[in-house]
């Protein structure tokens, strides 16, 4: 690329400031459209720790990781274990221990440098099918958002149809900062409309319950611990994707280096997550976006984002006034989010040239529908599951992968 600035160039203090905006502006709104998994009462206090992790984790990126500038956000993949668990009756406790055991697993992958040697698992098909699976498996928790007020469904069903035509139709026919700001746009315009409508609230969100900093004790349980396993097969995947991709892109040296410290970095500040009873990060892939729409890949705006994002999980009312974001919008725009993973994964499949006949298409409907089966299967089905296999075959995205993993390697593999 014709790049302004390079990863390790730094732009004039003005530039940076500015640079620095835009990425908070995308970063911001990534955290928030994952606050809606917090426990009932501790939305805020959960919403601090994502806001705290998620800095931390770009700020040791950009210093000692992979250095390249990469937002980090909740991982989309964590976040339908979490949901399948709570759901489940879990206890925080066993649940976040289950991200830092996750976390250990991928700090060590990438300590040990066997990143490359473990890529022939993941074939095309099966990129594909995981950026399936998460979109479909968020789809339940999308429908709760979005039909959140029952006094107001009308209003949410013509939010979410007409919210998500917009922000495709802007994200389509802008350039440059503005597409890169749509979704930023679209919780701003659709908080106040929404308000206009309903009524404005009188007072910020505070939580209800008491939240302590640290989870207070760990538990294991083996069914969560091996579906988690499974969860973090595909931050695996997302990681060394979103590194490979921006790499590439900006034509940076030393990948192999780069790839080991940033999933170092990952799996760690995944251990500080769980230990923290909040979600675990990962690179997001729309970095490569912003990138190409300013031709600026310096890492120096990022650290600034970054300092903003960690010092804001210090500061409990700007979260709480963040959390005054109406739950339909939030679900409008992970909607948008979620249609924008699954064209992603279309595209992956048509670039790759990974559907040429019908068993390959078999390969990655049949865990997509499993998944869809029991994501909206009725809770009284689920608690008929023996509680040793129900954190596997009760979480729609686990049973998924497993499936598509089976069916790609051994049911219906390529007999060449």
């Amino acid at each position: 690329m014709n790049l302004k600035y390079g990863t390790d160039e730094r732009p004039p203090k003005g530039a940076t400031l500015l640079y620095a905006l835009q990425w908070l502006l995308i970063a911001i709104p990534v955290v928030i459209t994952s606050s809606f998994i917090a426990p009932e009462g501790q939305a805020v206090a959960y919403t601090q720790k994502m806001f705290g992790v998620m800095g931390a984790t770009m700020l040791v990126q950009m210093l000692w990781g992979h250095r390249l500038p990469l937002i980090a956000g909740p991982a989309a993949a964590l976040l339908t274990g979490i949901l399948a668990a709570t759901l489940h009756g879990y206890a925080d406790e066993t649940v976040y221990t289950s991200v830092m055991a996750g976390g250990v697993l991928i700090a060590l992958l990438g300590a040990f440098g066997v990143t490359g040697r473990l890529m022939f698992l993941f074939t095309p098909r099966i990129t594909v099918s995981i950026l399936l699976l998460i979109s479909f498996t968020i789809a339940k928790p999308i429908v709760g958002l979005i039909f959140s007020d029952p006094e107001h469904y009308l209003t949410a069903f013509a939010f979410a149809v007409v919210g998500v035509i917009a922000m495709a139709f802007a994200n389509e026919r802008l350039r440059g900062v503005w597409k890169t700001a749509v979704v930023s746009v679209a919780m701003i315009a659709g908080s106040l409309l929404w308000y206009a409508f309903t009524g404005f609230p009188e007072h910020i969100a505070a939580d209800s319950v008491r939240s302590t900093v640290l989870l207070p004790r760990m538990e294991f349980d083996g069914g969560v611990l091996l579906a988690f396993l499974f969860c973090y097969i595909a931050l695996f995947i997302n990681e060394v994707g979103s590194v490979q991709s921006l790499g590439a892109m900006v034509g940076a040296d030393r990948m192999e280096r780069r790839n080991r410290a940033g999933m170092t970095v990952t799996g760690i500040m995944n251990i500080v997550a769980g230990s923290l009873g909040t979600i675990g990060p990962v690179d997001y892939s729309l970095s490569p976006g912003v990138v190409a729409s300013t031709s600026c890949a310096s890492r120096y705006p990022l650290i600034l984002t970054a300092a903003v994002m960690t010092a804001t999980a210090f500061c409990a009312p700007a979260v709480g006034f963040l959390m005054t974001i109406p739950s339909a919008v939030m679900g409008c725009v992970l909607l948008f989010l979620m249609a924008t993973q699954l064209a992603a994964g279309f595209e992956v499949a048509h670039r790759t040239q990974s559907i040429t006949e019908f068993r390959h298409g078999m390969i990655i409907g049949l865990p997509v529908m499993l998944d869809v089966i029991l994501t909206f299967a009725p809770s009284e089905a689920m608690a008929s599951i023996p509680s040793l296999i129900r954190p596997i075959a009760g979480n729609g995205f686990v049973a998924g992968v497993i499936f598509v993993l089976l069916l790609e390697h051994l049911l219906l593999r390529d007999r060449k």
